[in-house]
C-alpha cells in the first residue's frame, strides 16, 4: 500500500487587468506597481501608463480584490472593479464618441479665463492703467487664476497634496509646486497692497504665469488623450466585431438568444449581413465569409458545409446553418483579444529603464529648483520674482509623462498595427526579440507548402488522361489516405465519371486494388505493380524527373496493364518565394528544416529560394537544431504550423505559428499569423523592427527635454510659459510619434 503523503495543492492563480484612475507619469507607474508588489500572494505587476491600467497576478486566496484596492489607494490612486466577461472599463472608456472630452472641458475653461488674464496683464507695461489701478487690476487677475488653477486645475493639486500625504512626488507635484508658488506669492502681494501696504513691485504678479501654465498643460492633457485614443483603435475594433445575439434552431423554431447562453454543439442560423456570434462548422447551406477584421485579407472566402466559420466574423451573403464548437472565452477572437490586451498591458525589458529613473525623477528635480532659486537670489544677487520664475520654469519643464508614455503607446499602436494584419503578438518580448532574428527556420508541411497533396501530371499508355484519373479514383476513393482523397479531387475536378470498385483492399506503404467491371484494377508505387507483375518501364525516365522535383509518382494499371501514372506533389504556397525574397533582402538566412526525404526538400527549397536546407529530422532533431545555431550566438526564428513543430518552436528565440496548423502549436508560440498570406512573415519582422526603433525615438525624446531644458530653464533661459508648452507638448509628440506604427506597408 502506498502510504507517502499526496503532493500539495499548487495554488490557483489568477491574472486581472483593471482600470487605475489617478495615474499622470511614469513615478505613478513606479508607486502602484510598488504598492501592489508589497501585497502578501501577489506575484507579477505590470502597469500601463498608456492605457491607465494594471495587470495583476495573484493568489486568490490571500490577496483579494479589496486587499489590491486598499495597497492602491495608500499609494494615492483607485483600483476600480472590472465585470467579467465584458469589455473593460478602461476600453468602454475609451470608446466614447468623444475621447478627452473631460480633458477638453477643462482647458476650454482655463482658456476662456486665461485669456482676460494674458491681456489685463499686459495693460500696465503699456501704461493704460495706472499706478494706484493697478491693485484693483491684480485684484481681477486674482479673481480670473483663481478657478483655473482650483477648478479646471484641480486635479493637479489633488493629485498632488495626496501624493505628498503618501510620501512620494510625480509631475503633478511639479505643476502644483509651480504654479501655487507663483500664485500665493502673487495673491500675498494683492492681499497687502489692499490693506493698504506698499510693497515693492507690487505690480510684477504672477497671475499670467500660473494662469498660462495650467491651460498649456490642460492643451497638452487633452490633445495627449485623443492620440492615446487614436492609438488603441485595434483593441476596440476586435472588441466591436462580438455579437450579443444569436438565432437558435431548435426543433421546428427558431429564436433569438443572448450569446452567453450558448452551449457547444448548438444549432444556428447566420443571415445575410449579420456576424457569426461564435465559432462552430457549417452543417447546411453555403455563403461568403469576410474575415478582414481577423485575418486582414480583404477577399472574402467562400465556405460550405463543413467548412470552419469563426466568431465575429461577417457573413456577406447566403444563409447558413452551423454547428457550435467553441462559444464564450473559448472563441478565436476570445483568445485574440486576450492575447492582443496581454501584449499592450505586459511591460518590455526596456521599460526597466524608465521606472529606474521614475523612482528619483521628480524628488531630483525638486533639488534642482529650489538650488535654482537659491542660487539666483542668494549668489547672484536677483530679486526674489526673478528667482522664483526661474526655479519655475525649472519645474515645469521637467515632466516625466512622456518618459512613462514611450514605450507603452509604441507597443499598443504597433500591436493594433499587426491586429490589423492578423499578425497577433502574445508577449512583448517578442517584438524586441524578433527585431535582433538573424535566422528565419521554416517548416515544409502545411508552412512553405500548400500542407495538401495535389495532383501536378497524369500520363496514359492507352486512352486519355481522364481514363487514367477514372480508373485510379475508382479504387483510390474508396481508401483515406491523402493521395487517394487528392487523386478522386482531381477526377471530380475534370468532370469524369468514376466507376464503382468492389474487393478493395489496401497494403500499407505499397498500393491498393480493387475490381471495376470484373477487372482488377491496381494504382501503387512501381514495386507494388511490378510485384503483380506489371511492368512500369514504359514511364521509368519520366517518374524519376517527377521524383527529383519531389513529387510522389502513382502507377496506374487495368487487369494486368499499364495503362497510365500521376504525380502528385505538395505544392509550394503562391507566395513563398516572394517571402523568402523580402526575408532574404532584410538580410536573414532562411532555413527550410524538414523530415521528409533530402530529395523532395531539395526540390521545395530550390522553389522557395531558401539558403540551407536540412531533411530528414525528427521533430527533437529540429529543436536539436535550432539550440546549436543558438549557442553559436544566433538569434534564431522559427515558423511552424503543426504539433511536431512545438519543441522546435519552443526551443527558439522567436516563435511564429500559422493560425491553420494545430493549436499546440500556435499556444507555443510568440506571434500567430491569421492570415493565410505567407507574406505576413517579413511584415512581423518589419513591425518589431519599427516598434523597438520608436521605442527608442521615444526615449530620445523625453530624455532631450529634459536634458535640454532643465539647464536652460536654471539658468534663466527660458520662461516658465515656455517650458509649460514645451512639458505639454513633450507627451504629445511621444504619442504622435507612437501613432506613425499605424503606417505599416
Amino acid at each position: 500500500m502506498n502510504t507517502s503523503n499526496p503532493a500539495p495543492a499548487l495554488p490557483a492563480i489568477s491574472t486581472l487587468t483593471l482600470p487605475v484612475e489617478g495615474m499622470t507619469c511614469a513615478s505613478c507607474v513606479r508607486r502602484v506597481e510598488k504598492a501592489l508588489g508589497k501585497v502578501e500572494g501577489v506575484g507579477q505587476v505590470s502597469v500601463n501608463l498608456a492605457t491607465e491600467a494594471v495587470t495583476v497576478t495573484f493568489d486568490p486566496a490571500q490577496a483579494s480584490f479589496d486587499r489590491l484596492s486598499a495597497a492602491v489607494e495608500a499609494a494615492g490612486y483607485t483600483l476600480r472593479r472590472q465585470e467579467t466577461g465584458k469589455e473593460s472599463d478602461r476600453q468602454a472608456g475609451q470608446s466614447e464618441g468623444n475621447p478627452g472630452g473631460r480633458q477638453k472641458s477643462q482647458f476650454l475653461l482655463s482658456v476662456a479665463l486665461s485669456a482676460p488674464v494674458m491681456i489685463l496683464s499686459m495693460l500696465p507695461m503699456i501704461g493704460v492703467v495706472s499706478h494706484g489701478g493697478e491693485r484693483w487690476l491684480n485684484l481681477i487677475l486674482l479673481l480670473l487664476t483663481t478657478p483655473v488653477l482650483f477648478v479646471a486645475g484641480r486635479h493637479f493639486f489633488v493629485a498632488a497634496w495626496k501624493g505628498l500625504w503618501h510620501g512620494a512626488a510625480d509631475m503633478n507635484t511639479l505643476v502644483a509646486v509651480g504654479t501655487g508658488t507663483a500664485y500665493v506669492a502673487s495673491a500675498l502681494m494683492v492681499v497687502q497692497a489692499l490693506g493698504g501696504e506698499h510693497i515693492a513691485g507690487t505690480g510684477h504678479v504672477y497671475f499670467d504665469t500660473s494662469a498660462t501654465i495650467i491651460t498649456l498643460i490642460l492643451l497638452g492633457k487633452w490633445l495627449e488623450a485623443r492620440a492615446k485614443h487614436r492609438a488603441t483603435t485595434a483593441l476596440r475594433a476586435l472588441f466591436s466585431l462580438q455579437p450579443t445575439v444569436a438565432t437558435i434552431v431548435r426543433a421546428e423554431s427558431e429564436e433569438e438568444i443572448d450569446v452567453s447562453a450558448l452551449l457547444p454543439g448548438d444549432v444556428l442560423r447566420v443571415r445575410p449581413g449579420e456576424r457569426i456570434p461564435v465559432d462552430g462548422m457549417i452543417t447546411e447551406g453555403s455563403s461568403s465569409v469576410d474575415e478582414s477584421m481577423m485575418t486582414g485579407e480583404s477577399i472574402p472566402l467562400e465556405k460550405g458545409p463543413g467548412g470552419r466559420v469563426l466568431s465575429g466574423t461577417l457573413n456577406r451573403q447566403g444563409s447558413f446553418l452551423f454547428r457550435a464548437t467553441a462559444v464564450g472565452q473559448e472563441t478565436v477572437l476570445a483568445q485574440i483579444i486576450r492575447m492582443v490586451d496581454r501584449a499592450q498591458a505586459e511591460k518590455p525589458p526596456v521599460q526597466r529603464i524608465a521606472d529606474s529613473i521614475a523612482a528619483v525623477f521628480v524628488p531630483a528635480v525638486m533639488l534642482v529648483a529650489l538650488a535654482t532659486f537659491i542660487g539666483w537670489y542668494v549668489v547672484a544677487g536677483e530679486t526674489a520674482g526673478i528667482a522664483l520664475t526661474r526655479a519655475i520654469a525649472v519645474l515645469i519643464i521637467a515632466c516625466p509623462c512622456a518618459l512613462g508614455l514611450a514605450t507603452p503607446t509604441a507597443i499598443i499602436v504597433g500591436t493594433g498595427a499587426g491586429a490589423t494584419r492578423g499578425i497577433y503578438v502574445k508577449n512583448t518580448e517578442a517584438l524586441e526579440h524578433a527585431r535582433s532574428v538573424r535566422i528565419m527556420v521554416f517548416d515544409k508541411t502545411g508552412t512553405l507548402t500548400v500542407g495538401a497533396p495535389a495532383v501536378t501530371d497524369v500520363s496514359s499508355v492507352h486512352g486519355s488522361h481522364h481514363d487514367v484519373l477514372a480508373i485510379a479514383a475508382s479504387v483510390e476513393r474508396l481508401s483515406e489516405h491523402p493521395l487517394s482523397s487528392a487523386i478522386v479531387a482531381a477526377a471530380q475536378n475534370a468532370g469524369t465519371i468514376i466507376p464503382a470498385a468492389t474487393h478493395f483492399r489496401a497494403t500499407a506503404g505499397e498500393g491498393i486494388e480493387g475490381t471495376v467491371e470484373g477487372e482488377q484494377i491496381l494504382a501503387g508505387s512501381s514495386a507494388f505493380l511490378r510485384t503483380r507483375g506489371v511492368d512500369t518501364g514504359a514511364f521509368d525516365e519520366e517518374a524519376a524527373r517527377h521524383a527529383g522535383e519531389g513529387k510522389t509518382v502513382v502507377f496506374v494499371s487495368r487487369a494486368g496493364r499499364l495503362q497510365g501514372m500521376i504525380a502528385l506533389a505538395d505544392g509550394l504556397r503562391p507566395e513563398a518565394a516572394d517571402t523568402i525574397a523580402r526575408l532574404r533582402a532584410m538580410g536573414l538566412t532562411t532555413v527550410l528544416l524538414t523530415g521528409d526525404s533530402q530529395r523532395v526538400a531539395a526540390a521545395i527549397g530550390k522553389a522557395a529560394g531558401v539558403d540551407e536546407v536540412v531533411a530528414g529530422v525528427l521533430p527533437a532533431e529540429k529543436a536539436e537544431y535550432i539550440a546549436q545555431r543558438r549557442q553559436a550566438g544566433e538569434r534564431v526564428a522559427m515558423v511552424g504550423d503543426g504539433i511536431n513543430d512545438t519543441p522546435a518552436l519552443a526551443q527558439a528565440d522567436l516563435s511564429i505559428a500559422l493560425s491553420s496548423g494545430t493549436d499546440a502549436a500556435m499556444e507555443t508560440a510568440d506571434i500567430t499569423i491569421m492570415a493565410s498570406d505567407l507574406r505576413a512573415v517579413p511584415q512581423a519582422i518589419l513591425l518589431s523592427r519599427r516598434t523597438v526603433r520608436i521605442i527608442r525615438q521615444n526615449f530620445f525624446w523625453a530624455f532631450v527635454y529634459n536634458v535640454v531644458g532643465i539647464p536652460l530653464a536654471a539658468f534663466g533661459l527660458l520662461h516658465p510659459m515656455l517650458a509649460a508648452m514645451a512639458m505639454a507638448f513633450s507627451s504629445v509628440s511621444v504619442v504622435s510619434n507612437s501613432l506613425r506604427l499605424r503606417h505599416l506597408p
